[in-house]
């Protein structure tokens, strides 16, 4: 592959660009994928390394890995499991074969299935202690990323959220009634969450001394036809949390990016008077989350991140397919800046290689402004 290099902008001069909803000289890239999915293309490229897979496509966006745990020994199974900062039990799990295979972290029981009332959810005996993190490394972390642009998300599992800890914690079924006919329990839930993860954050945006370019939260609010729950209950539950959280980075002066798969349209202009600066991953084919559309009638207020589908042209087309979803989604979303290219979640280890490189190539090809 080709990728001309010459005569650009800085990654994070292009980042802030477009956060202030400026042309740069391209659409900053970003690139999500599995571990799996990077050892095909190292072994393919000949590369030794993840960071060397990013600067052989150019990718603007960095990651930081955040606070090292250093808390009580985490708990570990017989049957392979071993509990999260937050006492929930996860095992390893498979699926597909050969070159396909695609490893996940399965939560096994959500441990606080049992509490009927208030005072179970105040014993639980796994909540989660600031004094268990180490934060000293932050800055130092950021520095590495050199001219990147330096975000920190966390990972799957421990990202700053409030309703993704409380499904983990207390199951995704009971979770959804406990919203209807139980309410108490899962006020306490998400309280504690919500608090644990605003003193979180500021804690790290703090040790980062202002090196940090983006702050990314996550919690999932939507399926492939509208929400989880009414825009009523999200305003109820969630609202608060997500502006807490929206309200500590800016007082940083750092944008926040949240992730949340599925359509959330009905609830996109709460997250604008919350001050969201950015929404991912716009997921292809989910009802009113069309890319014209978005850009259209929130382009002004909000950045977009992400667009491009795993679920389609990227495992089951050809080059020439992804090719052509990549241009589509340029020319939807990157007139007047606000908007970072990346897919719409990880690229998973059935995607073959040759349509990576294509959409790769494609990122740079049309991405040109």
């Amino acid at each position: 592959m080709n990728i001309n290099k010459t005569m650009k902008l800085n990654s994070k001069t292009r980042t802030l660009n477009s956060i202030k909803h400026e042309e740069p000289d391209r659409v900053p890239i970003d690139f999500w994928s599995t571990k799996e999915t990077d050892a095909k293309l190292l072994k393919h490229l000949n590369l030794k390394s993840r960071e060397e897979l990013l600067e052989y496509f150019d990718v603007d966006f960095r990651y930081i890995k955040g606070p090292d745990y250093i808390g009580p020994e985490l708990k570990r199974y017989a049957d392979g499991s071993e509990e999260d900062i937050w006492g929930v039990p996860r095992k390893i799990e498979y699926a597909g074969n050969g070159d396909k295979r695609q490893s996940y972290k399965a939560v096994t029981h959500p441990p606080l299935a049992f509490a009927n009332n208030i005072k179970d959810v105040e014993n639980y005996d796994h909540w989660p202690s600031m004094d268990w993190l180490d934060f000293s490394k932050i800055s130092s972390q950021c520095d590495e990323c050199q001219d990147k642009a330096v975000l920190f998300m966390g990972d799957r599992l421990n990202r700053i959220a409030q309703w993704k800890p409380a499904q983990y914690l207390r199951g995704m079924e009971q979770v959804m009634m406990d919203m209807v006919i139980n309410e108490p329990v899962f006020e306490a839930i998400i309280e504690r969450t919500r608090v644990f993860y605003q003193t979180y954050l500021e804690k790290i945006l703090q040790k980062a001394e202002g090196k940090i370019d983006i702050i990314v939260t996550g919690d999932d609010f939507g399926t492939q036809n509208g929400l989880m729950c009414s825009p009523e209950m999200w305003r109820k539950f969630f609202k608060k949390g997500f502006k807490a959280f929206i309200d500590i980075a800016k007082k940083y002066d750092v944008p926040v990016l949240h992730h949340t798969c599925g359509s959330v349209y009905d609830i996109i202009p709460d997250m604008i008077d919350c001050r969201l600066s950015i929404l991912n991953p716009l997921q292809p084919g989910t009802k009113n989350m069309e890319h014209q559309k978005l850009k259209r009638e929130f382009g002004n207020d909000l950045c977009f991140h992400g667009s491009v589908s795993i679920q389609t042209n990227l495992p089951f087309g050809t080059p020439s397919d992804v090719k052509k979803e990549v241009k589509e989604c340029v020319e939807n979303l990157a007139s007047r800046g606000g908007f970072f290219i990346c897919t719409a979640h990880n690229i998973q280890a059935d995607t073959p290689v040759e349509n990576i490189l294509a959409l790769i190539e494609a990122y740079h090809e049309y991405g040109k402004y």
